[in-house]
């Protein structure tokens, strides 16, 4: 298979590969991508079955609400994975900030934005959205 992108977390505990298309990154403000990430969230995503872990002793599976859990380094703190546990999706978010560059990517939107915090403005031409567009 061919590697369309790689990227790992801070300290290298976990190191992926991506072998399929990576969607455009969406940047989500909602509170809990605040809190786990001390900002928002800029993320791509890839169908899981084309996410190839080459290392991955140090990563940790959060479940952070009733229908997703989070992917993160226990040695470093790397936030690196989101996925949808309920319902099960075959896709899952990949922190964009951890992919190796050039990327190629761009952002397509910002969601959640009815949940941004004041510190900060919107300031793109990218779409925004009060929640998750549908």
């Amino acid at each position: 298979m061919t590697k369309i992108a790689a990227g790992s977390c801070l300290c290298g505990g976990v190191r992926y590969e991506v072998h399929g298309p990576l969607r455009e990154v969406i940047a989500c403000h909602c509170s809990q991508c605040r809190r786990t990430s001390g900002h928002f969230v800029a993320a791509t995503a890839a169908l899981a079955t084309d996410l190839d872990l080459k290392t991955s002793s140090t990563l940790r599976w959060y479940q952070s609400s009733a229908t997703a859990e989070r992917g993160f380094c226990a040695r470093c703190g790397s936030s690196l994975f989101w996925r949808q546990t309920a319902p099960a999706t075959a896709w899952t978010s990949i922190m964009a900030g951890t992919l190796d560059a050039p990327t190629g990517l761009r952002t397509g939107a910002h969601i959640y934005t009815a949940d941004k915090s004041d510190y900060y403005d919107l300031r793109d031409d990218v779409p925004t959205f009060p929640q998750w567009p549908r």
